[in-house]
């Protein structure tokens, strides 16, 4: 049961997002920040793909232990596409609300994203293993919770300020995603149910994508 419900759930969002993100690079009509968006979703999705197809292909035959290797290779890749993600998020909000200057922001977000990278493709972490280390989990996951938190309160000040109505729940979406995500990162191991939280996560950022989608659909008839 957990083979077909997991699979089923796997590609209808990996199919989803991925389509939404070629639909708003197709239909932005040279709107820079849909544009950026489409391409936002895409990565997201293509990302996700390299450990969710692998996991999908471990249920449906001998189980998630005979494929620990390449469930480890696919977690590293979606983590560094992950990171990308909140980068372009960023700059969305650069675009959508007309920010000129700030380059010390800028700087932080870039700071963040390399140190998060760099610390995610050091050997330490183990990904090959089914006996990574929650210590490296969670080094790598501060500057990604910081470059989150960094982009929630850019969106919800923004949104507010300007009365964006579309935006508006954007902070919120990333919050979400991160409130169900930081738990697994440190409790999934101890406490495999954690491990549920991924779907709500999941849905979260599909919801992510979904904003800047209908948003086109109103700004770019």
């Amino acid at each position: 049961m957990q083979a077909i419900m997991e699979t089923l759930f796997d590609s209808v969002y990996l199919i989803s997002v991925i389509t939404v993100g070629i639909l708003m690079i197709r239909g932005s009509k040279g709107n820079g920040q849909f544009r950026l968006f489409g391409w936002m979703a895409v990565i997201l999705g293509a990302g996700d793909s390299f450990h969710l197809v692998p996991r999908i292909f471990a249920l449906c035959t001998t189980g998630l232990d005979d494929y620990t290797a390449l469930l480890g290779a696919g977690k590293l890749v979606t983590s560094i596409t992950m990171t990308i993600f909140y980068v372009l998020l960023y700059k969305v909000w650069r675009q959508r609300y007309h920010i000129d200057g700030q380059r010390w922001l800028t700087a932080v977000v870039y700071v963040l994203a390399v140190v998060r990278i760099l610390l995610c493709m050091m050997p330490q972490n183990q990904w090959l293993s089914a006996e990574a280390p929650l210590s490296w989990g969670i080094y790598r996951n501060i500057p990604f919770a910081l470059l989150g938190f960094l982009v929630i309160v850019l969106f919800y000040r923004s949104a507010k300020e300007y009365g964006d109505k579309r935006f508006r729940w954007m902070w919120l979406t990333i919050t979400l995603s991160f409130g169900f995500y930081i738990p697994v990162v440190l409790w999934a191991d101890t406490i495999p149910l954690m491990g549920m939280l991924m779907i709500p996560k999941t849905c979260a950022y599909a919801w992510t994508v979904l904003i800047g989608y209908f948003a086109m659909k109103q700004e770019c008839k």
